[in-house]
């Protein structure tokens, strides 16, 4: 009788993922930077040859997109991508039903929804392995972009404190969920962090990894990073966003927020980022800005999370 296929490997979150297949990720994205700094663009042992990469998007991308799509064909698979508008998605057709049609064509599929929802139904019929391209519950790909950039400027990221200012969106969820697997300690200064999922963050109090706070100054106290994001997102409406740019007038970091950090202390930000708004020029164009090396390790951790969701590593 013949052995069952081993489960798919998608990668929904930082949570569900054992620190050990976190970090085996993020060391395959380190060598492989160095190999393609070595060696070209391409892999030459095109690793993903004959594989194809759906890349679906409800909402719009710049970087998760193009590292997705540059990814996948530099490690010798072809990429295909689709819009919201492309599909019947929202207007009838079941989210399980498009989720098989996705795996008769393609070997992996990377989708970014509006709904964290809608990923766990696609996941969850999908006979391929999905990938959590931004909900709005966590942003996964992005967030261990950050690690990997923090820890090639400052070494490993166990132990250290950082900083989140700002809405306590889906990308601080995401920071939260790593705190506790990865074991740093995360202070978030928000108006709205009841917002964070309560699960999570009653744990990471329990375990001493997570302070909240109203001040932006407590939280950036001595931290070896301070992180923000945009104040709104596409998918609030105006009405909403006004309200909560209103709520966040007080916690934009700029250069006196960032004195109060560490004197080696980096500056994050997922982007894309409104000067003015949530971070001044200053900072993100300053010094202790890492900005440009998280987007641009944005392309390696996507090649290293292909390569792990199709059982390569």
């Amino acid at each position: 009788m013949n052995a069952p296929p081993p489960p798919l490997r998608h990668f929904l979150d930082i949570k569900s993922h054992k620190r050990e297949t976190l970090r085996a990720i993020l060391t395959e994205a380190r060598r492989g930077k160095a190999r393609r700094a070595k060696e070209g663009r391409y892999d030459q042992k095109r690793p993903l040859a004959g594989k194809t990469l759906l890349i679906f998007f409800e909402e719009p991308s710049l970087r998760t997109r193009l590292s997705f799509d540059a990814a996948m064909r530099e490690a010798g698979g072809e990429a295909v991508a689709l819009q919201g508008g492309e599909t019947h998605l929202g207007r009838g057709e079941e989210v399980s039903d498009m989720a098989r049609i996705f795996s008769l064509y393609a070997d992996l599929i990377a989708l970014r929804a509006t709904r964290h929802q809608t990923l766990l139904s696609l996941a969850e019929a999908a006979r391929a392995p999905v990938i959590n391209a931004l909900t709005d519950a966590g942003h996964p790909c992005q967030l261990l972009a950050d690690i990997m950039s923090f820890e090639e400027k400052r070494g490993a990221i166990e132990g250290r404190h950082l900083a989140w200012i700002g809405d306590a969106n889906n990308m601080a969820a995401s920071w939260l969920e790593a705190a506790l697997v990865f074991g740093f300690h995360l202070r978030v200064a928000s108006p709205n962090s009841e917002a964070l999922p309560s699960s999570l963050a009653g744990r990471g109090r329990e375990a001493g990894l997570l302070t909240l706070t109203k001040n932006p100054k407590e939280a950036a106290l001595d931290a070896d990073a301070v992180m923000t994001d945009c104040w709104s997102s596409l998918a609030d409406d105006p009405k909403a966003a006004a309200a909560k740019k209103k709520a966040l007038q007080s916690y934009r970091v700029d250069e006196a927020l960032m004195a109060l950090a560490k004197k080696d202390a980096l500056f994050m930000h997922c982007l894309p980022a409104h000067r003015g708004e949530e971070v001044s020029a200053s900072v993100i164009d300053g010094r202790q800005s890492v900005v440009w090396d998280e987007a641009e390790n944005r392309l390696h951790i996507q090649k290293a999370l292909l390569l792990w969701c199709a059982g390569v590593l």
